[in-house]
């Protein structure tokens, strides 16, 4: 017998029971971006490998240990996305979106990353994000937080913290850079291998580090902040202002730097404690410099992502496990039954758009059908047999509450049901 195949590790299914969060999530999404005027886009789940490397950094982990890259038949390297912003902006300078103009796009799909499988981090995950071109004034960076913020309020998210911090300009943080890195070098034997490598190429990266052994060093290291020109200092000024006068509450962390090469001026994450060593949930800031990078026309831009499982997971450590209910089940005993609760069913379908319910279907015993409708989760039964159908009646049972069953007419059920939802 031939061995069964499996899922890839780290690339799981979405089961029956628990797609309906998914959905819920999804929905509340759409509203939420529909609500600030934002618009979504899909983009492929394969992009050129080169696209990632000029984007994210040759130097990353990301594209140094992490991407699926491979070449196809015409020796074209490609890569599975491993993140959503390059595909965006690819998509935005190839179609003429961008120059000149402001858009406000959201997306929400899978992405790929070869990394260690751990709860709330997969190899393929799904991230959803907000992206908004041609606007250089912090107003945008605000609204984009106050986005994230009513998103959590709307989920009923509890505990979570917003972190904030500046990058500053490319020439500010250039000049930051060579002051670190001189730092650095003079505690060279200090660092540890990943920060040895990453001193010439990815210095601000360092300052990241989770090393408890690094702490007290990168405690002691230069401070960006204070090495901001005044422009990005006047910006991080109106922007925090902003917050405070909407009411967000935030903390200023000099050490956060995001881990891709492309950020600018403001960062920002929101973590928990709730999910152990992952705690950042959602992450972004400005890439003002990405669409050039990327062969367009200079052009604003910020965004930020959030990976859905570790939000859904969060979600569930939070709130008592929720069941998908169904409405109602329909019990049908004979051919007669049969027929005729198609009909009946159809026509509730038609009445009432948001019903759940489920129609028999294989036939079976008045008891063997019982169960079935009692392990579907159904708030009660209709029940129509060879009585019902001659009196143009169901009967109803109650499967959840402690009630007398009754019965009722045809021509009654769908005030009945609208009712008892």
């Amino acid at each position: 017998m031939s061995k069964i195949i499996k899922s890839i590790r780290g690339m799981h299914d979405l089961l029956p029971d628990d797609s309906h969060r998914w959905q819920s999530f999804e929905a509340i999404v759409r509203q939420l971006m529909a609500g600030y005027g934002y618009k979504e886009i899909r983009m492929p789940l394969v992009e050129s490998t080169d696209l990632f490397c000029r984007s994210i950094g040759e130097v990353t982990d990301i594209v140094e240990k992490e991407m699926y890259t491979f070449e196809d038949r015409n020796g074209d390297r490609l890569s599975l996305r491993p993140e959503g912003t390059a595909s965006c902006v690819r998509a935005g300078i190839q179609h003429g979106l961008l120059y000149n103009q402001v858009q406000r796009l959201w997306y929400s799909g899978p992405m790929f990353r070869h990394e260690r499988p751990q709860k709330g981090r997969y190899r393929q995950f799904h991230q959803f994000g907000v992206e908004a071109y041609g606007i250089d004034t912090p107003d945008i960076d605000a609204e984009l937080i106050l986005i994230g913020t009513r998103l959590w309020k709307q989920l009923g998210l509890k505990g979570l913290r917003l972190e904030l911090n500046t990058l500053g300009s490319n020439q500010a943080r250039a000049e930051y850079k060579q002051i670190l890195i001189d730092y650095l070098n003079q505690h060279k034997e200090l660092l540890d291998e990943d920060s040895v490598r990453r001193l010439e190429t990815n210095p601000l990266r360092i300052l990241d580090s989770k090393n408890p052994a690094m702490k007290e060093l990168l405690d002691n290291a230069p401070v960006l902040m204070d090495h901001l020109d005044d422009e990005s200092r006047q910006q991080f000024d109106k922007l925090t202002a902003s917050l405070d006068a909407t009411g967000v509450e935030y903390t200023l962390n000099p050490r956060l730097v995001r881990g891709l090469d492309y950020y600018c001026k403001t960062v920002f994450e929101w973590v928990t404690d709730e999910l152990g060593a992952q705690g950042t949930i959602c992450a972004g800031g400005r890439y003002d410099g990405l669409v050039e990078q990327l062969g367009g026309k200079a052009t604003p831009a910020i965004g930020f992502a959030l990976g859905v499982e570790r939000i859904l997971a969060l979600l569930e450590s939070q709130q008592e496990k929720q069941i998908e209910t169904i409405d109602a089940y329909l019990v049908l005993l004979g051919d007669a039954s049969e027929l005729r609760g198609l009909q009946l069913a159809e026509d509730i379908r038609e009445k009432i758009s948001d019903i759940t319910m489920i129609a028999h279907c294989g036939g079976g015993s008045m008891k063997s059908q019982m169960k079935k409708a009692d392990k579907s989760g159904a708030k009660m039964a209709l029940i129509l047999g060879e009585d019902e159908l001659s009196n143009e009646q169901v009967t109803v049972k109650y499967l959840r509450e402690k009630k007398e069953q009754i019965t009722v007419k045809f021509s009654d059920l769908n005030k009945f049901l609208t009712e008892s939802k």
